[in-house]
């Protein structure tokens, strides 16, 4: 059984809707994939229809922008309840900020680009959340630069003085939001450097002791050595293992499937959560 835990829609920032990312995933010969939208669930009623048409098991989840102490974390939920207000508050508040730090960015580059926030706003599907790809996309779409890879690292990689920072809560504050939610917390991609800064042992711990069970160790972004650290870290920690794509369409070159999940830590991830079920095809 190949499952893949970490895919995004045009729901977030990834390229296609969450009909075309089931219909791709089937096309990839995989058994079941999670839908990780960050910081919403808007994508998963179409998911859920198309999957269940497609005859894939669906893992409804969502992806939680974090920070600590001026680094990004990620943290990946699955099955907790959407309408779970604690959680849902936090990613009003996320959401919110996150549009008012992709105008500023806007307003930052338009003094040296030819763009504007409409044609940001041109990128973006109703109700996703907004994020640097789909300014990225504008800059594409306007002939700025030829690709997001290119606007990412010319204009918008953190560090950039056309980026600012938005709010997101802190890691163990979402992992507390997401247990009492229902969910079943995993950090995602937890030592990629090549992303920018990551933090250290102590902050993984300490998510742990709050109530996360998981880590994506087995991820294109790490090393083998990273691979080999989070493997024991995991396993000294009572932790378990997945491995993900992080497919986001033709906004990465992530493939569905070239990391998975073993089945029986999926069926650990069902008995675990109380939000809402996985969906099987």
């Amino acid at each position: 059984m190949r499952i893949d835990l970490h895919t995004h829609s045009n729901a977030s920032d990834g390229t296609q809707s969450p009909a075309l990312v089931v219909g791709c995933a089937v096309q990839a010969g995989l058994d079941a994939l999670a839908l990780t939208d960050h910081d919403t669930t808007a994508g998963w009623d179409e998911a859920t229809t198309a999957a269940a048409r497609a005859g894939i098991d669906l893992v409804r989840g969502i992806e939680v922008s974090c920070e600590h102490e001026g680094i990004s974390i990620h943290l990946l939920g699955y099955l907790h309840d959407p309408q779970a207000p604690g959680l849902l508050a936090e990613l009003d508040h996320s959401r919110a900020s996150r549009q008012t730090r992709a105008q500023r960015i806007v307003e930052l580059l338009s003094r040296d680009v030819p763009l504007r926030w409409e044609d940001v706003l041109g990128q973006i599907e109703p109700g996703a959340t907004i994020g640097r790809p789909h300014i990225a996309d504008a800059m594409v779409a306007k002939g700025i630069v030829p690709s997001r890879s290119v606007a990412f690292t010319q204009y918008l990689d953190t560090g950039s003085p056309y980026v600012v920072s938005h709010y997101a809560p802190p890691p163990v504050r979402a992992v507390r939001l997401l247990t009492e939610a229902g969910g079943v917390a995993v950090m995602a991609h937890p030592f990629a450097s090549v992303r920018g800064r990551v933090v250290d042992d102590t902050v993984i711990e300490a998510m742990a002791a709050a109530g996360m069970t998981g880590l994506e160790v087995n991820h294109r972004d790490h090393s083998p050595d990273q691979v080999r650290h989070g493997l024991a870290l995991a396993d000294s920690l009572g932790l378990f293992v997945t491995g993900s794509s992080d497919y986001h369409g033709d906004g990465k070159p992530n493939l569905l499937g070239e990391n998975t999940t073993d089945p029986e830590v999926l069926d650990r991830i069902e008995d675990l959560a109380t939000g809402v079920k996985v969906l099987r095809g």
